[in-house]
């Protein structure tokens, strides 16, 4: 064989080598780069751990696409247990019909939360016990000169029947007794929190993480003393207006749902809960 040739030869099997090689690396980049999704829904309440949680994991995993949305916490629990989605965000605890309807589902305690009782800011009155918040919602009182307040009238704003918070507030406050028939009803905490803001004389009640400078939190009377709606009063178990917040999955987690939860659990992710102005579980 003449040498020359043979170099061409050498040289056009090492050039399809090199060219399987790169091949082989880009396919196996492509495959690894495939953009994965999660879904998840539910809860008002947890949508912001959820929103912030999903920005930072995005962050580290550029291949992962998270899908958060709200719709309150009964969506969330039928649409996980429907497979819909990969996690259903609640604010409460599963009713004994979700049970029986979907009883694969398992809860993950990701924080907890206290439920503050707002007012508007020009409003005098700053404090309730726990009797007359339910007087409020149940009609018993309809003017703030009944609570010490101005001749006002009072304006029920709450959640719409979608809501975990609505059902918390209906057993632990309304003892599962009625709302007055002329409340607002509200599809989140945030427009509860900006109709309380704008008028005078409404009285609503929202996550922790809604409470601001556009509206007043007001202290509920527990164990002989007035207690704010704070997270520190949550975590040392003064507020007696307390819930956990929920994820819940179909079956055990697995994959990219397992290993966001465990972000959330995780001490960056508990940094988040806490940020979001809720309590963290560690």
């Amino acid at each position: 064989m003449n040498k020359n040739k043979g170099m061409v030869i050498k040289s056009f099997i090492g050039v399809c080598i090199l060219g399987v090689m790169i091949t082989s690396v880009f396919s196996g980049c492509v495959e690894n780069g495939e953009i994965q999704t999660l879904k998840i829904s539910g809860s008002t309440t947890v949508l912001p751990i959820a929103q912030r949680a999903a920005e930072e994991y995005m962050k580290q995993h550029p291949n992962v696409d998270i899908q958060v949305s709200g719709g309150g916490s009964s969506v969330g629990i039928r649409s996980v247990g429907e497979g819909s989605v990969d996690i259903g965000m609640a604010s409460r605890e599963l009713k004994s019909s979700e049970k029986t309807s979907y009883p694969n589902l398992v809860q993950h305690v990701i924080a907890k939360d206290g439920i503050a009782i707002i007012v508007n800011p020009n409003n005098p009155v700053s404090q309730l016990t726990i009797e007359q918040v339910k007087g409020i919602y149940n009609g018993t009182y309809t003017n703030w000169l009944e609570l010490g307040g101005n001749d006002l009238e009072i304006v029920v704003v709450g959640r719409d029947s979608a809501s975990g918070t609505r059902e918390f507030f209906w057993e632990h406050i309304m003892e599962k007794e009625d709302f007055r028939n002329d409340m607002l009803e509200m599809n989140s905490n945030g427009a509860v929190h900006d109709k309380v803001a704008t008028t005078p004389g409404a009285v609503g009640y929202v996550g922790l993480g809604y409470v601001d400078e556009e509206v007043k939190g007001l202290r509920i009377w527990n164990n002989d003393e007035w207690v704010e709606p704070t997270i520190m009063n949550v975590k040392n178990g003064k507020y007696p207006i307390a819930r956990n917040l929920n994820m819940f999955t179909n079956g055990e987690p697995t994959g990219l749902t397992k290993d966001f939860i465990d972000f959330i659990l995780s001490s960056e992710g508990q940094q988040i809960v806490e940020e979001e102005g809720f309590v963290s579980i560690i």
